[in-house]
């Protein structure tokens, strides 16, 4: 394979993460490193290297539209940005010294955990609940619907933010952004909207890569051969996925999409590093 055909891969391939991970708000990160590990035979963690700068280049292609639409709850992504970077730099310098097999297994399963949490998302009624701790950091706040703005109260800060802390790790370990657990904890422990919760993540992923990128950056396992036709494909699927979701009034087909691509993935990356292939 030459050069040029690699290259076009990796183009392909990174536009569609992109995209993906801007509908999600997962980064492109869950696409890219099984495409790089698994398709192209790319070392696990010069595939999280580029993971890492594509996260950062899907933060920053998706989570400009989502502001300037007023979805983005910027006051609580800055807030939960204080504990995923810690966590962000703890787990990139635990992933250094963790064998690249255990690496791809914990991937798989974080995939797999991320495709059950998607399917079992139920429509419910927006809490109008107004926490304490909420009230007094002032992350209540309200996002454009059909029907006009819609207000919604945010719950369990506490809770959110210690899983945010895990995110951190989990991002800072296997490379993705931890966008699935960012989600997660938004949509199901703090109890905001779901539109809500993926372009908060969108915003807050970039932060929490770089803080990673920092650590892979030192130890050269970014490749700028390899992370170049990364980002420009994971930025253009970004901001095609940033403009979809705006106009989208109902994000069930996306999780459908969503859970059946990465559950492909997860079985894939499980097998490869249960038998010692990556």
């Amino acid at each position: 394979m030459s050069v040029i055909e690699l290259t076009l891969i990796i183009l392909i391939g990174s536009y569609f993460a992109g995209l993906l991970g801007s509908l999600t708000g997962l980064g492109g990160g869950f696409i890219i490193i099984p495409l790089l590990t698994l398709l192209l035979h790319v070392d696990i963690h010069y595939a999280i290297g580029a993971s890492l700068v594509s996260v950062i280049a899907t933060s920053s292609g998706s989570a400009a539209a989502y502001v300037k639409e007023g979805i983005t709850n910027m006051r609580l992504g800055m807030f939960l940005e204080i504990a995923t970077t810690a966590g962000a730099l703890a787990g990139a310098i635990l992933a250094i010294y963790t064998p690249t097999h255990y690496i791809a297994i914990l991937f798989g399963l974080i995939l797999i955990l991320s495709a059950i949490m998607s399917l079992r998302k139920k429509t419910r009624q927006i809490t109008q609940h107004k926490s304490y701790l909420a009230q007094k950091l002032k992350l209540n706040s309200s996002y454009p619907t059909t029907d006009g703005m819609l207000e919604y109260g945010v719950s369990n800060v506490t809770g959110g933010f210690f899983m945010m802390l895990f995110a951190g790790v989990i991002s800072g370990l296997i490379g993705i952004g931890s966008g699935a657990l960012k989600v997660v904890a938004m949509d199901n422990i703090m109890r905001i909207p779901f539109k809500v919760s993926t372009t908060t993540s969108n915003f807050m992923i970039g932060v929490t890569a770089a803080a990673s990128a920092v650590v892979y950056l030192q130890r050269g396992y970014i490749d700028p051969a390899l992370s170049m036709p990364v980002v420009i494909g994971v930025l253009l699927g970004a901001i095609t996925g940033s403009k979809i979701l705006v106009q989208s009034t109902s994000s069930k087909w996306i999780r459908v999409i969503f859970s059946v691509i990465i559950s492909v993935l997860a079985v894939q990356m499980i097998y490869k590093g249960v038998m010692g292939k990556i």
